[in-house]
């Protein structure tokens, strides 16, 4: 049987609303004080923690100008003017990319703008330039966790009932023993059997949710 297609699923858009914390409630308490915060408060807020943690969901969330340094190394794409910048994966910075990024921080710090920094490790452990990963650890910073899985299991739930969908204790426990790890793509894999299981209007057993694992979804349940 062949894997859904779940690089493919629908997901929401990133906001704060839709952020599942788990154990993150600080963080994300701090991170909603600083958006909000006057302008020259605060110039730098990094995240790091391991993939899937939601440090890219809170990035995208914030509204800034998204940089992904995966698709750009160098900063290629680093806007001249930007005084709102959101930079992911910022471990992976080429050379060339650092000195962007340092002359940027420079900028905004100037302008009383806003840096956002995502990245798989503290700044003390990053290996950037020293000047870099220095104003990189100058604001403020904090760990994300991932969620267990008690609370990804709680999460699903609180979706499953929110949609009306009869996904019992067995259902859940299939659908993380057999789905995605990342809670991007599980909350979109619940938004998929909504449409599915309408569409073939069978009750969510966990037989029918094998067979729905086992093979691509229809193209009306992969539209937005």
């Amino acid at each position: 049987m062949r894997q859904l297609l779940l690089d493919l699923l629908p997901e929401s858009t990133p906001t704060l609303a839709n952020f599942i914390p788990g154990a993150n409630e600080e963080a994300l308490s701090a991170f909603s004080y600083w958006l909000a915060a006057p302008e020259g408060e605060e110039s730098a807020f990094l995240f790091w923690g391991d993939p899937g943690s939601g440090k890219s969901h809170l990035l995208q969330a914030s509204g800034f100008f998204y940089l992904d340094i995966k698709q750009d190394r160098a900063c290629a794409n680093l806007p001249e003017t930007a005084s709102h910048l959101a930079v992911d994966h910022v471990e992976l910075l080429a050379e060339t990319g650092q000195i962007a990024l340092f002359h940027a921080f420079n900028q905004i710090h100037a302008r009383r703008g806003k840096l956002l920094v995502a990245a798989a490790a503290p700044p003390a452990q990053l290996i950037l330039r020293e000047d870099l990963r220095t104003r990189l650890g100058s604001g403020l910073v904090y760990r994300l966790n991932t969620l267990s899985d008690a609370e990804k299991k709680t999460a699903l739930a609180g979706i499953a009932a929110t949609r009306s969908l009869p996904l019992g204790d067995d259902g859940l426990d299939y659908l993380l023993s057999h789905a995605s790890r990342d809670m991007r793509i599980l909350a979109a894999t619940m938004a998929a059997l909504d449409c599915y299981s309408l569409e073939q209007k069978r009750p969510l057993t966990v037989p029918f949710l094998r067979a729905m694992l086992g093979n691509p979804l229809r193209e009306s349940c992969l539209e937005p």
